[in-house]
């Protein structure tokens, strides 16, 4: 990685950044006699190699100024802001190199001062585009077909200015020939120039651009839903193929969400979806778009789709729950102020189960495949120790730090599960409606109370704990404040199963893996053996976790070790599921040859209970509610052809 950029670089960067014209939004302010808008400039002819270079002009008086990069991101949940990757930053007016210093505690701060006389600062500063796959916008944005380009990672602004009374007026220039998607509002584009209509500072950050030179939209509009598309690039024109049934099924999603929440808090749309093996995999949300990565291929094979489709609905869902409704102690007036994360069980639990319901009721996964996410969401977390002793309210609260957490010792150490949790907890909570208003109610109803309302631009209504626990018992009574207060203090070992059991289902294992599971462990290359022998490990061998309590961990195993052999044979994935069919008819135990750093030590594990992998099963003593939860709201959308 690129960790300094020269003298002849820095001077070509002023070069290229010289050559936007200096006509349009600042100049017609200032014949208004308006206060002008910062002009920000992004080059990103040169993304594909890994650099954005940007330069702003910033309205300004005599006197000490302080710039702030952004560090709090909204969505991310931490003080993320990629300020390591910030360079040849430089300050200049009426011609005059102005003089900079860092705060010395506060990172994200400079310090200049502004020359009598001065009425704009010029900032130039480049990006250095990351590489790696870890972090969400600070991770792997760009290939040499496409970008992602997160408007936060370019620019400073005046610290002590709330970022909704900041102006920002944007100028872009693109790859030759790649085109673009955003939820900004082009105003004009000429000589390759983009120049786009000012917003706020809070809406540029919440407006992420996608681009590429392989590129597709499809208008998912259907009446009375506001405009939506979704834009793809790819790394390949033939990763575009979408079949129409999942057009269909998205136009569906369209529909059913506004079914679910009643009103629409965006006047536009627009699903950004990064189809690339060479960015980081993920999904970020945004009031009028989505951030959405994915593998290449996600459109084409069935495995990649499973897997990694819940993201669109997921993302979507946070239109309403997460940017519009959104936790008082999330709701900051700019990224300089530290974001408190206890409410995430409800920003993002509520947002991971209603958006695998809106991804059942849409058709973009089968009522099937959402029982068996459902299934292996649950299974995790069963065997998750780490609950012994970390509360859910403290994975909310560390959410900050634990979002970076490795793979090792995560079944003790226990990550930001509040994700799954609260999809297991959120199903309880709607179980328990629909029981106790005998069908009247579901939470579906809390929904329309809670995130409708009426329709119209982005807008923010935050809300905290005691409002969560009055518009639940206007849907039904119940002691919801000790519903949840327990669930989120509990100290135990097992998940909280409630939602399935009262659901009608009950969670089993059995000796196959379901086709979720298959095309998960085909995505991501990892043999989960936590229900069985207690690890997690790649396809090649390499121990990621090993579960505290059972059988490998008694034995000795441990992250970072290597399986070289099973039972004197080269280890292969299919070989060691053949050892553990073998050994239910068998009195020998498993013999594991392990290397740890440069040693060398064989295993004995006394198991004998087979393959076990998690599946849902119908408990015909109850109701069957998931199927009814499941259930479309809407007309189903014919497919096209």
């Amino acid at each position: 990685m690129t960790r300094y950029i020269s003298v002849t670089l820095f001077i070509v960067t002023v070069l290229l950044i010289g050559s936007f014209p200096r006509t349009g939004v600042l100049a017609v302010a200032r014949a208004a006699g308006q206060i002008p808008p910062i002009v920000l400039e992004v080059d990103a002819r040169e993304a594909p190699r890994k650099i954005l270079h940007a330069r702003l002009t910033i309205p300004v008086t005599p006197g000490p100024l302080t710039l702030y990069y952004p560090k709090w991101l909204p969505g991310e949940h931490g003080p993320t802001g990629p300020i390591l990757n910030l360079a040849g930053l430089k300050l200049s007016a009426g011609g005059q190199t102005i003089s900079w210093q860092r705060d010395p505690v506060e990172m994200y701060a400079f310090h200049c001062q502004i020359p009598a006389g001065a009425r704009s600062l010029e900032v130039a500063l480049d990006f250095l585009l990351p590489v790696g796959g870890d972090g969400f916008t600070s991770a792997a944005s760009t290939t040499a077909q496409l970008a992602v380009i997160n408007w936060n990672q370019v620019l400073l602004y005046p610290q002590g200015r709330r970022t909704d009374d900041l102006l920002y007026a944007v100028r872009l220039q693109l790859p030759s020939g790649w085109r673009y998607a955003t939820a900004l509002r082009k105003a004009r584009e000429s000589a390759g120039v983009i120049e786009f209509e000012p917003v706020s500072l809070t809406m540029l950050v919440d407006s992420p651009l996608l681009a590429g030179a392989h590129m597709r939209t499809i208008t998912l509009t259907t009446e009375p839903s506001p405009p939506t598309f979704i834009h793809l690039a790819a790394d390949s024109p033939e990763a575009l193929e979408m079949s129409p049934k999942m057009i269909a099924d998205l136009k569906q999603l369209v529909s059913e969400a506004g079914a679910l929440f009643g009103a629409y808090h965006h006047t536009e749309y627009h699903f950004l979806l990064a189809l690339s093996d060479h960015v980081a995999h993920f999904g970020l949300e945004h009031h009028q778009s989505s951030d959405n990565r994915v593998p290449e291929r996600t459109l084409l094979e069935d495995a990649l789709r499973k897997v990694h489709i819940g993201v669109l609905s997921h993302e979507y869902v946070h239109s309403w729950n997460g940017k519009y409704r959104r936790p008082a102690d999330l709701t900051t007036s700019d990224y300089g102020q530290p974001m408190v994360g206890d409410l995430l069980w409800v920003y993002e639990g509520l947002t991971q189960y209603l958006g695998g319901v809106l991804a059942a009721r849409s058709g973009l996964w089968s009522p099937e495949e959402y029982e068996q996410a459902l299934a292996v969401a649950a299974a995790s977390l069963d065997h998750r120790p780490g609950r012994s002793w970390r509360p859910l309210a403290d994975t909310t609260r560390a959410a900050q730090i634990l979002y970076g957490a490795p793979a090792a010792w995560d079944a003790w150490r226990r990550g930001v599960d509040f994700y799954d949790e609260g999809w297991l907890l959120w199903l309880e909570v709607d179980a328990i409606i629909r029981s106790e208003t005998r069908g009247a109610r579901s939470l579906d109803d809390f929904c329309r109370r809670f995130h409708g309302g009426t329709s119209g631009g982005p807008t923010v209504k935050p809300y905290t704990f005691d409002d969560l626990v009055a518009t639940l018992a206007e849907v039904a009574p119940y002691d919801w404040r000790g519903f949840f207060t327990t669930r989120l203090a509990a100290t135990t070992p097992r998940a909280p199963l409630g939602g399935i059991e009262r659901s009608g289902w009950r969670l089993v294992y059995r000796e196959t893996p379901s086709d979720f599971q298959q095309a998960l462990e085909q995505v991501s290359r990892i043999l989960d053996l936590a229900y069985s022998l207690g690890l997690r490990l790649r396809d090649d061998g390499l121990i990621l976790d090993v579960v505290p309590e059972t059988v490998a961990a008694r034995a000795g195993l441990g992250p970072g070790m290597r399986l070289v052999a099973v039972n004197g044979r080269r280890f292969a994935p299919h070989i060691l599921r053949a050892a553990l069919r073998a050994a239910r008819t068998s009195s020998d135990p498993i013999e594991l040859l392990v290397e740890s750093e440069e040693f060398y030590k064989t295993y004995r594990l006394a198991y004998h209970e087979g393959e076990r992998y998690p599946h849902l099963e119908r408990d015909a003593s109850r109701p069957d509610l998931l199927s009814q939860i499941l259930k479309p709201r809407q007309t189903r959308i014919a497919t096209s052809r």
